[in-house]
């Protein structure tokens, strides 16, 4: 067995099933490897699209995404998406080809070790043909552990020379079983806060959700007259459970939002950070007490401060032994026909939509696709002006993944979402902008190929937007923001999928019926006016109270 075969076959017993990445000289032996051995693998147009989605696919199968590059130039195509994945905490392994071993003249001849540090990527090296089990062992147990990208550099001539497989143990036969039980003292802690307060808040995150504490959290609030929000990365869970539910917590969160969580004297913060984006740099929560439920060790909130009483705990075990020693109290809190009505008149009220010929409100454009999108159909959103509307609009519940705050980086969105349906096998539509859209257009075709029941919404304003408004605000000149585009709707029948150009309600429900009929690659480009300015931008560049 040659050392490339014998790492296919770890790769294969580690779990993998789909690989994302463009062939090449260095890792080509490998890939053809993987083929044999039942591996689904996706050829992309760019190294970094093809990390893009490994990320995706991880944050949807909740474990290591895959992806590969050849030597030198592959590996250089990463840098965008891998520092991505890192600030994301995505767990995933990039198999990385390199030249040969010490061969410093070679064309493709990069440092890939100092290039991985540079994005924030770990580093694991075949040094070795003897080593090919142990560190494909290494970079997966590196990944599920440290929650980020590692990169698995092979010599292609490493690769092929002999190797004596042995009896290969996957790295997650390494790591603990079972939950992680709560110090009970830290339990009691939380007991005597919590019943010594009156205004409670519960802010449920991405790691509450992945463990799946949603009756422990309802059970909880009932409990304690608690107002449920949520973090970015768990936008709209349960918010078909409860009535007191007020949303996003941080700077996309409604005004009545905002003012009910700055009366809250107690937080409890179930798998979720509490990074700035969260307690909107402490303007939030400024009288609050925190108790703060993760598995993670004790970790610094975004407002510099560690929280009152800390519970490092899985979150099912830390809610249900708190609600035990709960089960006696019953806090009102924010359970009042007042609160119900402060949360539910924002939703009901009337809109004055902006009426632009050929164009639509975007306001509008997301109440429409809010609508017509059945709830199992998953969203993504990316990042830029035109997803704030879709940021805070959306409300009906569904699986929501965001890159908002994931290095800033425009275009990482249709990448992620086509990485989340190969993992789920379910349709799922990411909202995007047209410079974000057109900046990997040619994966589109990637989508198109493999049959993927993608549908990108476009809201395209024919610009940068978020340049555009913040021009605007400091009175410089906005029409250097203006890119003019194609109908992009049939850019999309060009590369072989479905696609609609849209310039009113009716003609985007029309669209969306087509691709809910029958789930395909679909683009709708919906033109979009530039003449409304999202809430966040308001809040930051105009210090409106909106």
């Amino acid at each position: 067995m040659k050392a490339y075969e014998a790492m296919a076959e770890a790769f294969v017993k580690e779990g993998t099933t789909d690989v994302f990445g463009m062939m090449g000289d260095a890792n080509m032996h490998w890939m053809d490897a993987l083929a044999e051995r039942g591996v689904r693998l996706y050829e992309v147009r760019h190294e970094g699209s093809g990390l893009g989605m490994a990320d995706g696919w991880a944050r949807a199968a909740g474990r290591p995404g895959v992806v590969t590059t050849t030597s030198g130039p592959g590996v250089s195509q990463l840098a965008t998406s891998m520092l991505c994945a890192s600030r994301a905490g995505t767990p995933l392994v990039a198999f990385c080809g390199e030249t040969a071993w010490g061969d410093e003249g070679a064309v493709q001849y990069l440092d890939q070790r100092r290039f991985a540090a540079a994005i924030e990527c770990g580093f694991v090296h075949l040094s070795k043909a003897d080593q090919a089990e142990e560190a494909v062992q290494r970079a997966f147990y590196l990944a599920r552990t440290e929650n980020r990208p590692i990169m698995l550099s092979a010599p292609f001539d490493v690769q092929t020379q002999d190797f004596e497989p042995g009896d290969y143990v996957p790295s997650h036969e390494l790591l603990p079983r079972g939950r992680t039980l709560p110090d009970p003292s830290r339990i009691e802690a939380a007991r005597e806060l919590i019943e010594g307060s009156k205004r409670i808040v519960i802010i449920a995150g991405r790691g509450a959700r992945r463990a799946g504490a949603g009756e422990e959290i309802l059970e909880l609030q009932a409990r304690t007259g608690a107002l449920l929000a949520t973090t970015l990365q768990a936008k709209n869970w349960l918010c078909d459970r409860t009535e007191f539910h007020v949303g996003l917590s941080g700077l996309f969160g409604s005004k009545p939002a905002q003012e009910l969580l700055q009366e809250a004297d107690c937080v409890i913060a179930v798998g979720a950070s509490l990074n700035h984006y969260t307690t909107e740099h402490g303007y939030l929560y400024p009288e609050a007490r925190y108790v703060q439920i993760d598995s993670a060790p004790n970790v610094v909130m975004g407002n510099g401060r560690v929280a009152d009483c800390y519970v490092q705990a899985d979150a099912v075990t830390a809610l249900t032994e708190l609600n035990q020693v709960l089960a006696g109290t019953r806090i009102e809190g924010f359970h009042t026909d007042e609160t119900r009505s402060r949360l539910t008149d924002w939703l009901e009220a009337p809109v004055d939509y902006v009426h632009e010929p050929g164009r639509i409100d975007p306001r509008e454009a997301i109440k429409v696709l809010d609508a017509a999108m059945p709830p199992e159909f998953d969203l993504v959103l990316g990042s830029g002006h035109q997803t704030d509307f879709g940021t805070m609009l959306f409300q009906r519940s569904r699986q929501v993944t965001s890159n908002y705050g994931m290095f800033g980086a425009i275009g990482q969105a249709p990448l992620l979402t086509i990485g989340q349906i190969v993992a789920t096998g379910r349709p799922a539509f990411v909202v995007e902008g047209d410079a974000s859209f057109l900046m990997h257009l040619p994966e589109f075709e990637t989508a198109c190929r493999y049959g993927l029941p993608l549908l990108v919404v476009v809201m395209n304003d024919e610009g940068l937007g978020a340049e555009y408004h913040k021009l605007g605000a400091k009175g410089l000149t906005q029409d250097l923001a203006i890119i003019p585009n194609p109908e992009l709707g049939g850019v999309a029948r060009a590369l072989g999928g479905g696609g609609a150009t849209v310039r009113s309600a009716a003609e985007l429900q029309a669209a969306v019926a087509e691709y809910v009929a029958d789930p395909r690659p679909f683009v709708i480009d919906v033109r979009i006016t530039r003449e409304v300015l999202s809430v966040p931008y308001r809040r930051l560049w105009y210090g409106e109270d909106v």
